[in-house]
């Protein structure tokens, strides 16, 4: 039985089949005047039959936290384990993946806290596995479960003596109860899973999940389980989010798509390519896996979603109140009042108000500009796609480099030309840090062909890096720094050698997203791209812009070499070929 669309329910589905015994259950907020946030989620999957606590585990959650761990839970999260918990006729989890979108620093770790616990305890479920794109997140929630456990109490059954072992060697943090329970973490890469068989799967900032790696890795422990469920928590993401935008739009779509997410483009699952962009070239992970192996069933995906209504002006408080269930009882509104003033607006949407930006900013390029300039992967005879020949770089090459504006992701950018002489400019690496930088330029099998390398000089989080560089004996290639009024003439010049289809590009996801989100600050005469100002990462577009305006500057007049000989016997699913390169893994090719 699919969930209702909305147009057969008369009732919103926050209000559908919930009944007295939920309301008494989750309760409300107090009537004294004050403005609280929405216990309930503005756009939710809604219950088949009536929540009780027959239908639901939920409510004997709820019991859980306030009886044994002494847990408080806000009236928004005992809804959310209600409705996340319900059951099918004959007993079993109605739901297998589970979504969580809120506002920041609403309570997303105390129900995962308090989730892990009580599937450890009561439920006596073998395995939980906790991840986050940040391992220290991951531990920090494992942390306080431990914490629970482990905290003196007055009570006759110390929750202690249900511990077993707690293991706290780095990496490899484990609490294990005498039941057999265990309480593992890890990082969210594709190595999450290997050799684990899951039962909840909790995944933490799910929004920060830029391939689906992680995601088939991670979610594969479940597959040999009878009885499982992976939860993603976040608020909202950005272009970047495949997995979770994924997600979203199914749910959406399940419950009649009521923000419209999928009149443009519907949900779409991975690809053969985006499996293969999650190898490692020494890794079976994925060897045999079909894309149909990762799409999600809808029948059994479950979305609780506080976000504000789309297109709300950010100063209606009503929005804060539906994306912050915790408006009134621990944030203040006043503080959001001082955030709405002081962020810029498309921080607070994302981190206050958990507005997506995906589909309402238009880019710095003419409308369609970007997209005319993409190049058409070829496809192999056995579905692969890869770069065309005629859409490779030959002879010198220039180089841009970028740091991502959190100073996460370092960013490598090569710009030459064609063998039919247009310019071309592709992202080549995204690594974090930058202390593998240098070893990866110099040691690389194009080195001899580089002929300079480019970033902003000033005030931008590469500028130390270009400047170490510059300062370098031993760097060897040559730094040309990329400033001032140079950077208001590439930025103009790469808009118009778009718009007039004077430069080419590879289809690559991040630099698209970049591309299609980037917001403009004005400087005179001219703009650059705005980076705080702009929804998503833009350090892969700026390095792009930058390797594009070094080679303009150099070689304006030079004409496109052929092709070096050691190249033109190279194999076809070489490095420089493949769109499956282990160098861009991490940026969902």
């Amino acid at each position: 039985m699919s969930a209702p669309a909305l147009a057969e329910v008369d009732l919103p589905l926050h209000e559908v089949n919930v009944g007295a015994e939920y309301r008494a259950a989750v309760g409300g907020p107090p009537a004294d005047g004050k403005r609280y946030g929405s216990t309930e989620p503005r756009v939710v999957t809604p219950p088949r039959r009536l929540l009780t606590p027959e239908s639901s585990w939920g409510f004997r959650v709820i019991e859980f936290a306030t009886d044994v761990l002494r847990v408080h839970l806000y009236p928004w999260q005992r809804s959310f384990v209600i409705r996340l918990l319900e059951r099918n006729e004959d007993g079993s989890l109605r739901f297998q993946t589970a979504v969580l979108l809120v506002g920041r620093q609403n309570g997303k770790s105390t129900i995962s806290k308090v989730l892990a616990l009580w599937f450890m305890l009561e439920m006596e479920w073998p395995l939980v596995l906790g991840t986050a794109q940040d391992l220290e997140t991951a531990e920090e929630i494992w942390e306080d479960a431990v914490n629970l456990l482990l905290e003196e109490t007055d009570d006759e059954d110390d929750l202690s003596d249900f511990v077993e072992r707690v293991i706290q060697t780095n990496g490899k943090k484990a609490l294990i109860l005498n039941n057999g329970s265990r309480y593992k973490v890890k990082a969210a890469n594709r190595a999450a899973g290997r050799g684990l068989s899951g039962n909840l799967i909790m995944l933490d900032e799910l929004r920060e999940q830029k391939n689906w790696g992680a995601w088939g890795a991670i979610t594969k422990t479940t597959q040999a389980q009878d009885f499982a469920l992976v939860l993603g928590l976040s608020n909202a993401g950005d272009a970047l989010s495949v997995v979770l935008a994924y997600l979203r739009k199914m749910a959406h779509a399940a419950v009649g798509d009521p923000d419209g997410l999928n009149k443009v483009t519907p949900a779409s699952g991975p690809t053969i390519l985006d499996i293969e962009a999650s190898l490692e070239e020494d890794d079976e992970l994925f060897e045999d896996d079909d894309p149909e192996d990762w799409e999600q069933d809808e029948e059994t995906l479950f979305l609780a979603e506080y976000s504000a209504t789309p297109g709300i002006d950010r100063r209606e408080r009503s929005g804060w109140a539906q994306a912050n269930p915790l408006l009134g009882y621990r944030i203040r509104e006043r503080k959001l009042a001082s955030d709405c003033r002081t962020d810029p607006e498309w921080v607070f949407r994302t981190e206050v108000l958990c507005q997506w930006p995906d589909g309402t900013i238009d880019g710095i390029f003419p409308p369609g500009s970007w997209e005319d300039t993409t190049n058409v992967p070829e496809t192999l005879p056995d579905g692969t796609q890869r770069v065309a020949e005629a859409d490779r770089i030959v002879g010198p090459i220039w180089v841009g480099l970028d740091k991502s504006a959190d100073r996460s992701q370092t960013w490598i950018t090569f710009a030459g030309h064609r063998e039919d002489g247009l310019p071309q400019v592709e992202v080549r690496a995204v690594r974090h840090g930058d202390d593998w930088v240098k070893g990866w330029l110099l040691e690389h099998e194009w080195r001899d062909r580089f002929q300079a390398v480019t970033g902003q000089g000033r005030g931008a989080p590469i500028s130390d890096l270009l400047k170490d560089f510059d300062e370098d004996p031993t760097f060897g290639i040559p730094v040309e720094p990329w400033s001032g009024g140079d950077l208001i003439a590439a930025h103009g010049q790469a808009f118009e050698d778009i718009r007039d289809g004077k430069v080419r590009h590879n289809k690559q996801p991040p630099l698209d997203a970049a591309a299609a989100t980037a917001v403009r600050k004005d400087l005179g005469d001219g703009w650059v791209i705005d980076r705080k100002r702009s929804p998503s990462d833009v350090a892969s577009l700026i390095a792009w812009l930058a390797a594009l305006w070094l080679m303009k500057k150099r070689v304006a007049e030079t004409p496109a070499a052929p092709p070096p000989a050691a190249l033109e016997d190279a194999p076809n699913d070489d490095m420089h070929d493949s769109w499956t390169t282990s160098d861009l893994n991490t940026i969902g090719f």
